[in-house]
């Protein structure tokens, strides 16, 4: 089930990434708690980017949430 979850969000991700990608930063799905947050990190431009808080809050988590409704929360790690 949890291979499944992954492969969900790394879909969900896929939709984000190009936009990430235009600004030279990405975003890596490193695992999904117990209590059901996905894990990121976020590379490239975006690991130093002042705006990266609402990039994984407002991009990053909504596109997961919306797409698998099963995450509860998106954390940078």
């Amino acid at each position: 089930m949890k291979t499944e979850l992954i492969q969900k969000v790394e879909n969900a991700l896929n939709h984000i990434r190009p936009y990430l990608e235009a600004d030279g930063g990405n975003v890596k799905l490193l695992d999904i708690s117990d209590e059901m947050i996905a894990q990121v990190e976020l590379i490239g431009a975006c690991s130093s980017c002042p705006m990266s808080v609402m990039t994984l809050k407002a991009g990053v988590e909504q596109t997961i949430k919306n797409e698998v409704p099963e995450i509860k929360g998106v954390l940078a790690v």
